[in-house]
């Protein structure tokens, strides 16, 4: 985050950071697989070293699957009654699925956005 970003037009934080893309040239693969961070971008080389998502898009995916989930499951319920085995075949693969690709989003947004912000860890002043 170093060199002289006057070189690269600003980029949308949520637009690249949904499609995977580098938060500052926008045109390079943030992510080498489905979750696993690239050491740079290869078209700017930016060092991803300073990413570091935590456990936030996992808290926000929980949040959010579990309101969806849980909501269509008990309409599905009270309003149909279907046996066991259906809500098991329904909604362990879509929370499954649904959790990796809500995961690699917002994993995505919030590298772009700690880019964008220059958000580091915090410090504590003692002088």
């Amino acid at each position: 985050m170093h060199e002289d970003e006057a070189l690269y037009p600003p980029v949308e934080p949520f637009g690249a950071g949904a499609r995977g893309c580098c938060p500052r040239c926008g045109q390079g693969k943030l992510f080498d697989g489905l979750l696993k961070l690239r050491p740079a971008c290869s078209n700017c080389g930016l060092d991803y070293s300073f990413a570091d998502s935590g456990d936030g898009p996992v808290v926000f995916v929980l949040l959010i699957l579990g309101f969806i989930v849980v909501g269509l499951t008990l309409w599905m319920q009270v309003n149909i009654d279907p046996p066991l085995w259906v809500h098991v075949l329904l909604w362990v693969p879509l929370t499954v699925v649904l959790g990796l690709a809500l995961t690699r989003v917002l994993k995505g947004i919030l590298i772009t956005l700690q880019y964008r912000n220059k958000a580091r860890p915090g410090e504590i002043d003692r002088g």
